[in-house]
């Protein structure tokens, strides 16, 4: 537990990575209020100082040994799990179980595992470090659950949105990873740009929040100054606004229920004009709706969905599959897997069946 005498011993698995960067600067802008625990980097050095400095990659037994003992460490007050994809699901649960707040920025660990990992979480629940939910959680903070009617996320719509002409068979690795508005890793990059990002969120949020699929919207808000909305039973909307910065929702996690000075600049009220919001086109971007689909049936079906979708995209960025197979690699996964359980076993089977389907058909997913 922390106090408050002294700073929030944060541990940051991911440091080298998107997320993890804008973290460590949160943290080193706010030395009163947070420490630098520990961290996790693969190749690229952070050349920080911390009492944990854990190298290497997920999966090695010396590397998965060290970052137990780190998260675990009863020193350890809030771990940032900033690790990309189903990796980040083991040192989630570690942390839960072992009684730590957890800032979570990677969607995968509640796309695979919501159900347990909310159940680990139990009252605490997890800090959201998503733009999306997170504005969600700050337009809840003091509002009955029974009164909200559904939420709404935002998209950017990612670099095709605004190009119907723009023929997906054509898309370059280039191109896909030319973001408007939002300076991100690859591979969620390229989910934007494919809208499962989209996807992962309602399943996200159907889990943090404990609303229903069917009461959980998207739409296109090209500008991405509203980051998500809510509305009640009342008919009124609240919604969360502010620059496409992710300090804040860092910030808002790191340090909830308080809030950070200065965490970012304030936007001016003029700059607010021109805001645009436009239904979502789940035939040219049909990823939400599959995500939807895998949720509702369940039984390992999610997991899939987030496996096939990781081996797509790495293959993708690899030049072994146009950018209009990465959901038609997901969807084609989806259909051929034959159902499992709800254990973490049973999840963890889902996940590498999907991964060795979407590699031994690569050759197919070529063809339309």
């Amino acid at each position: 537990m922390t106090t408050a005498s002294r700073p929030i011993n944060v541990a940051v698995l991911g440091a080298t990575g998107s997320i993890g960067q804008q973290t460590l600067d949160v943290i080193d802008r706010n030395p009163s209020r947070l420490r630098l625990f520990g961290l996790t980097e693969g190749r690229r050095s952070t050349r920080r100082t911390a009492e944990h400095i854990v190298q290497g990659q997920a999966g090695d037994p010396d590397f998965d040994a060290r970052v137990e003992a780190m998260i675990t460490d009863p020193r350890c007050d809030l771990v940032v799990v900033a690790i990309p994809g189903a990796r980040a699901l083991a040192p989630t649960m570690s942390a839960l179980k072992a009684g730590k707040e957890v800032a979570l920025a990677t969607k995968e660990v509640l796309v695979m595992a919501g159900e347990l990992v909310m159940r680990a979480a139990g009252e605490r629940g997890i800090r959201t470090v998503d733009s999306e939910h997170s504005a969600i959680w700050q337009c809840l903070w003091g509002e009955k659950r029974e009164s909200v009617r559904r939420l709404i996320i935002t998209a950017s719509g990612g670099p095709f949105w605004a190009h119907p002409e723009l023929d997906l068979d054509q898309v370059t690795v280039e191109q896909a990873l030319n973001h408007p508005r939002w300076s991100m890793g690859p591979k969620i990059t390229v989910d934007s740009a494919t809208m499962m990002n989209k996807g992962l969120e309602v399943i996200e949020a159907h889990h943090l929040f404990g609303t229903p699929l069917d009461q959980i919207s998207v739409c296109i808000h090209p500008q991405s100054v509203v980051h998500s909305l809510v509305e009640f039973i009342d008919g009124s909307l609240k919604a969360q606004l502010g620059r496409p910065d992710m300090r804040l929702p860092i910030s808002v996690a790191l340090c909830y229920p308080d809030r950070l000075p200065g965490a970012v600049q304030p936007t001016p009220l003029e700059e607010l004009s021109g805001l645009e919001f436009h239904a979502l086109d789940e035939v040219r971007f049909p990823a939400v709706r599959l995500a939807r689909e895998a949720a509702r049936a369940g039984h390992g079906r999610p997991a899939v969905l987030n496996a096939a979708n990781e081996e797509a995209v790495t293959a993708f960025l690899a030049g072994e599959i146009p950018f209009s197979a990465i959901v038609r690699s997901v969807e084609r996964a989806l259909a051929a897997f034959p159902g499992g359980g709800d254990t973490m076993q049973d999840i963890l089977e889902a996940d590498r069946w999907a991964r060795e389907y979407v590699k031994d058909n690569s050759g197919k997913l070529r063809a339309k």
